[in-house]
């Protein structure tokens, strides 16, 4: 029995107190806030401290520490652990030794990810019912062990840097990092910290495993040196990639994968996660019918460059997701023009003025939140307002028929939101209210 101690109570620590207690551990749970479900917790066994951290949490001694992976290791409890060298892991490291029969395909990167990932668990669905996603999507990946036990599943994994800094067996079958920019500067100490974190994806693999590596991008080539797996390249530009287009086709290798006409989501860059995802699928052992089928089928993920409707003959988009500069260049890329753009939120200490690029696109950008004066640099026809209904609301006073309003912030939602994803949902609903006054 190990003596354990959880920081951070959202649902995956929750998830895993629960996997971590029913292996006969001794769990101790601890949040800042309020904790839903302390009274159930406790009557399965777990100890829950919430509302803070007691002080005498610090007297203890731990096997080791599950953090939360948006708490920052400069976090006090955490940097104390740290310091005192307790191993600090994240709930994906837990949950992965508990299940000694699932396959992984880890997908990582700063954009693009839930795409991928999304994709990804579509596929493996065609081949086995047992197939989640998992990470920062979908199911903790605590919950996923604690249904199955020891049966075989499939599991896409979406990991974000702060999961990948807590590893330390994990092992995938297939990974990838989808592309690198400069993003989560508040929370790394520096960029290339954040670059060399997103390969810890492949720290544990072998020769009979897998690694997609994105040529396209020059951080990757430059960071996925002597990689231990098996290495595929993939490129939209170089035709002799093993993952790539050639006679209009997407191929791996000499296999066709899908027909690139097929796709529903726009832009190159969506073309790329498409690509990955599907060669992620083939070597987790879909068949090519099955990897075809949800081609032509896949609608796109909610929240990136998601159509929400049309008013007065002006389309409007929900990009929510856009929370840095990469996925808001690709996503403005995706239109040729007549854009009112809707930006701003928490300042995340990144360089918003590669966005200039753009400014011939943009008719006109509304910005709103923490950020939204760092725009007048940046686009020609600006104007700054407190919040994104203002922004709406004066976005639809000057939109023509044939303009797009397109909600791309740029940034994270935590100045005025909870997520990306609350963000998005209010946007759609305030859509949908003028769409019927």
């Amino acid at each position: 029995m190990s003596d354990i101690l959880l920081i951070g109570a959202a649902r995956s620590g929750i998830a895993a107190a629960r996997l971590l207690n029913k292996q006969g551990n001794h769990v101790i749970l601890t949040d800042m806030k309020p904790i839903d479900q302390k009274e159930q917790l406790e009557q399965e066994g777990i100890e829950v401290y919430d509302n803070g951290h007691p002080e005498f949490l610090k007297e203890k001694e731990y096997d080791f520490i599950v953090k939360n992976p948006g708490i920052p290791y400069k976090a006090p409890l955490v940097k104390f652990f740290q310091e005192k060298q307790v191993p600090i892991y994240t709930e994906i490291e837990t949950a992965y030794q508990a299940a000694p029969n699932f396959s992984y395909g880890a997908v990582t990167g700063t954009d693009g990810k839930t795409t991928i990932t999304t994709l990804l668990h579509e596929m493996l669905k065609k081949k086995n019912p047992n197939a989640f996603a998992a990470g920062n999507i979908g199911t903790p990946l605590s919950e996923a062990v604690l249904q199955l036990k020891d049966e075989p599943a499939d599991i896409a994994l979406e990991l974000s840097n702060f999961q990948l800094l807590g590893i330390d067996q994990f092992h995938p079958h297939v990974s990838l990092v989808s592309n690198l920019a400069p993003d989560h500067l508040d929370y790394m100490d520096s960029l290339e910290d954040y670059y060399k974190s997103k390969f810890e994806i492949y720290r544990n693999c072998t020769k009979d495993d897998y690694f997609i590596r994105n040529i396209d991008d020059e951080q990757i080539v430059k960071y996925a040196q002597n990689v231990p797996a098996s290495v595929i390249d993939f490129s939209l530009k170089d035709s002799s990639a093993d993952l790539r287009v050639e006679d209009e086709m997407v191929k791996l290798w000499d296999t066709v994968l899908f027909d690139p006409k097929e796709l529903k989501l726009v832009g190159d860059f969506n073309l790329g996660n498409a690509m990955m995802a599907a060669a992620t699928a083939y070597l987790m052992g879909v068949s090519i019918e099955d990897i075809q089928s949800v081609i032509r089928e896949f609608p796109g993920v909610e929240h990136r460059i998601e159509y929400v409707g049309e008013i007065n003959g002006v389309r409007i988009y929900n990009d929510s997701k856009a929370t840095n500069t990469h996925s808001a260049q690709a996503a403005l890329s995706s239109f040729d023009g007549n854009v009112i753009l809707l930006c701003g939120g928490k300042n995340k200490g990144i360089d918003y003025t590669v966005l200039c690029e753009f400014d011939s696109r943009i008719k006109h950008c509304f910005s709103f939140g923490e950020i939204r004066d760092i725009f007048r640099e940046i686009f020609t026809n600006q104007t700054s307002v407190e919040t994104m209904e203002q922004a709406l609301d004066e976005a639809l006073k000057i939109a023509q028929p044939k303009d797009v309003i397109l909600l791309c912030p740029a940034t994270s939602s935590f100045d005025q939101f909870k997520n990306y994803e609350v963000r998005g949902e209010i946007f759609k609903e305030l859509v949908k209210e003028r769409m019927v006054a």
